[in-house]
C-alpha cells in the first residue's frame, strides 16, 4: 500500500464515456481518488451517492473526485446515469491503477477468502503527492470524513 508523502502513481484509464483520463491531468488541484469494489452494489452505491451529495462542497474547494473500479466503461456509464453521479468514474479492468495503489488484496466475506478491491481513498495534493491514505473506509461516511479533514 502506498503511504503519505509518496508520489501518486500516474495512470491512464477510461471514463464512462470511453474518454481517456490521466491522473497527471489534475496536477495543480487536489484529488480525492477512491477505489471501490463494484458498481451498483449496496455499499458502493451508498458511497457514490454520498460523494454525489457532497460534490458541490468538493467543487467549491476545487477538488476533483475520481472513483475507480474494475467495472467496464458501459457499467460506469449506467451507474453514473442511474444515480446522477456528477464526478468521474474510471474503468480499470486490467487493474493497472488498482495494483499500483496496492488496493487489490485478500478479502474475507462470510468466511470465504478471495482477492478483490479493498475500499480505500487517497487524497492527492496539488503536486501529485499522497497527502492522506484512508483504508477500509465506511461507504456512508467517507465523503464527509474527507471534507472534515480538508476543513
Amino acid at each position: 500500500m502506498l503511504e503519505t508523502g509518496m508520489k501518486a502513481p500516474d495512470f491512464i484509464l477510461s471514463d464512462g464515456e470511453g474518454k481517456e483520463v490521466r491522473l497527471s491531468d489534475f496536477l495543480g488541484k487536489k484529488v480525492v481518488l477512491y477505489f471501490y469494489p463494484k458498481d451498483s452494489t449496496p455499499g458502493c452505491t451508498r458511497q457514490a451517492c454520498a460523494f454525489a451529495g457532497a460534490y458541490e462542497a468538493f467543487k467549491q474547494k476545487n477538488i476533483a473526485v475520481i472513483g475507480v473500479s474494475k467495472d467496464s466503461v458501459a457499467s460506469h456509464k449506467k451507474f453514473a446515469e442511474k444515480y446522477n453521479l456528477p464526478f468521474i468514474l474510471l474503468s480499470d479492468p486490467e487493474r493497472q491503477a488498482i495494483e499500483a495503489y496496492g488496493v487489490w488484496q485478500e478479502k474475507k466475506n462470510y468466511g470465504k477468502v478471495s482477492m478483490g478491491v479493498v475500499r480505500t481513498t487517497f487524497i492527492i495534493d496539488e503536486n501529485g503527492l499522497i497527502e492522506k491514505v484512508m483504508e477500509k473506509v465506511k461507504p456512508d461516511t467517507n465523503a464527509a470524513e474527507i471534507l472534515a479533514y480538508l476543513g
